[in-house]
């Protein structure tokens, strides 16, 4: 288990950072470690992201120092999603569940026991993991893609022609506060949220994937009247407070990954910024 605390940062504060103190603090680099486990606890809403690669192992959910927690799920509840190509395996007590690639699962507050494997060590799944306090037990449930609520936005003329993907949202399953979704860019596209906006009720986190070799994705964050960027690759995920935008172009198209914890589950909750009142 390897695992990191990140503090929550004020915008007075966070918009004097230079590259370096942007990417140390919102920036996580290396989710996914060979048989080993990744954890990154943001005091942003308590989010945890993280990345679990099961190859020759079966790998352990168990909770680090941080939760002082008998089990990881004690008072939590988890998302995973599939962003290996091989197929999870994921047993939680008594119960297993298997995971093609970008498939979803969600586990509720109790499940005590957690353990993923990769049904073919020579070709692996990797588990991108949300995490976020919970109150009460919902079911466990699995989402695939033709499971969740789908959205098409955007225009190629724009740049910006998506699909949205709902996976993990209180329209398709019950949970305390997480959610989670999957937006894939279209061929010729680049830009992902633009119109971009805050919302001062949750928090956010981006998992970008399907990022080609050689090819890199530029994260747009900050008060939407002081932006600042972080340049990503692919397989690494960006923590997005309350106050910040989240947007991004690339150099090509890609897929990202959308997490929520707060206290609102209305997906429709934004503040949104124009293009043009951007700064």
């Amino acid at each position: 288990m390897n695992w990191e605390l990140r503090y929550a940062n004020h915008p007075a504060d966070a918009k004097s950072y230079d590259t370096a103190r942007l990417r140390k603090e919102f920036l996580i680099e290396d989710l996914f470690i060979a048989d080993d486990v990744k954890m990154v606890y943001s005091m942003n809403d308590r989010l945890i992201v993280g990345g679990m690669y099961p190859v020759k192992k079966t790998l352990k959910l168990e909770p680090f120092e941080e939760l002082k927690a008998k089990y990881y799920l004690e008072r939590r509840e988890i998302g995973f999603i599939n962003v290996g190509k091989g197929l999870a395996i994921i047993k939680a007590d008594d119960k297993e569940y298997k995971l093609a690639y970008k498939e979803a699962l969600y586990l509720g507050q109790g499940n005590r026991e957690v353990r993923v494997a990769s049904e073919d060590p020579s070709n692996p799944a990797k588990l991108y993991i949300n995490s976020a306090p919970a109150h009460k037990s919902f079911p466990n449930k699995k989402v695939t893609k033709s499971e969740a609520e789908v959205v098409v936005l955007g225009s190629l003329e724009a740049s910006n022609h998506r699909q949205i993907n709902k996976l993990l949202i209180n329209s398709v399953v019950e949970t305390c506060q997480l959610q989670m979704g999957m937006t894939e860019l279209k061929p010729g596209s680049v830009w992902n949220t633009m119109p971009t906006h805050v919302h001062n009720r949750r928090m956010e986190a981006y998992f970008y994937f399907e990022v080609p070799e050689n090819q890199v994705v530029c994260h747009f964050m900050g008060e939407p009247q002081e932006t600042r960027h972080i340049w990503m690759k692919g397989d690494q995920a960006v923590i997005s407070p309350a106050w910040s935008i989240h947007s991004a172009a690339a150099t090509s198209n890609y897929t990202f990954i959308w997490g929520m914890a707060g206290e609102n589950l209305d997906y429709d909750d934004m503040d949104k910024a124009k293009p043009t009142e951007l700064k």
